[in-house]
């Protein structure tokens, strides 16, 4: 599975001179844990997690932020970031197409794949969904032939 399948877009961003209340506002008000931090050709310079808002001191994004962002592709495997998130542990990662922030893809997301798995109890074919298909599109069976088949941490 690639992580186009899976990332968040688009991401709200915010820039060098974005005021640290701004900043905190919107982690607030969209329920997210961190923000990139893009120079005006989009491209990703920061991140500005909760954690760097409430261990770190100044009055801007660029006062605060993490620098040095490890990133990946929309093609690369899912099982690769989670590996990264894990051996790096990091909590997100951004997703870049060109030097161009595409999305972003953090644990969360990877937890929820664990909830998204259904597998058709006719054929054994595999789907990914918040909801299982209206049919197998292996062997045309009914969508209620799908069970809910939770996945390890890892598979």
């Amino acid at each position: 599975m690639k992580v186009k399948e899976i990332m968040k877009a688009p991401v709200y961003t915010v820039d060098v001179d974005t005021p640290v209340a701004d900043i905190a506002h919107l982690l607030v008000q969209h329920r997210i844990s961190a923000v990139p931090v893009v120079d005006a050709s989009g491209a990703v310079v920061g991140l500005v997690s909760e954690h760097d808002l409430i261990s770190r001191t100044g009055k801007v994004a660029a006062d605060i932020m993490s620098t040095g962002v490890i990133s990946v592709t929309e093609d690369t495997e899912v099982e690769d970031v989670r590996h990264l998130l894990l051996d790096r542990r990091i909590r997100r990662v951004p997703v870049v197409s060109g030097g161009q922030l595409i999305g972003i893809v953090s644990r969360a997301d990877l937890v929820a794949l664990i909830a998204m798995e259904w597998v058709c109890d006719v054929c054994g074919t595999q789907a990914r969904g918040e909801h299982p298909p209206q049919s197998c599109p292996t062997c045309a069976a009914d969508g209620v032939h799908f069970v809910h088949q939770p996945q390890p941490p890892g598979a």
